[in-house]
């Protein structure tokens, strides 16, 4: 019996350690992040890798907003980028960046003789010319349906709790996040 009661509690203590340290299922609410996240769909989040060193353009990660409330949105600018968006493209510090996540989206507004992003400069929406020390910029990918850096600012590193690795749910959508 007591090896039953030291293996259940081994195993409890693992999962609470695991659950809360290292990987945490995520439920996405809303459709900003659509076409790649849909509402509702279930994530894990991998909470490590939150310093600014290990967050990647493009990653997508989950930061605090209020106490209440988080948000996902994938990294477009680190520290130092300046952001434009000219005609529907990126461009991080004067550079053209592809974003093949957007690329059906994109194919859509077209159709409708719209761009998918609007223009706009980093300092249009943040008054800084480049993204600060220990912040990041962020943008939901249903660009015209979120928000993100454009409307809340760069994120300070401190509020991010961790990177969108994986899908889980349902089923038929599983992936790993890139």
């Amino acid at each position: 019996m007591f090896s039953w009661i030291k293996a259940i509690v081994i195993a409890v203590v693992l999962a609470f350690t695991i659950r809360t340290y290292i990987f945490t299922p995520i439920v996405v609410d809303g459709q900003s992040m659509m076409p790649t996240l849909e509402n509702h769909e279930r994530i894990i989040l991998n909470k490590f890798g939150t310093k600014i060193s290990d967050i990647n353009r493009f990653d997508i990660i989950v930061f605090q907003v209020t106490k209440e409330k988080d948000y996902i949105k994938r990294v477009i600018g680190l520290p130092g980028d300046h952001i434009e968006y000219r005609n529907d493209t990126l461009y991080i510090n004067g550079k053209k960046y592809e974003e093949s996540y957007l690329t059906k989206s994109k194919k859509e507004y077209k159709i409708k003789n719209q761009p998918l992003t609007f223009d706009f400069k980093l300092e249009d929406y943040t008054g800084e010319n480049v993204v600060p020390e220990n912040e990041l910029f962020v943008m939901g990918d249903n660009r015209q349906n979120t928000t993100d850096s454009r409307q809340i600012g760069t994120i300070s590193i401190d509020k991010v709790k961790g990177k969108a690795n994986f899908v889980y749910w349902p089923i038929k959508d599983i992936e790993l996040l890139r």
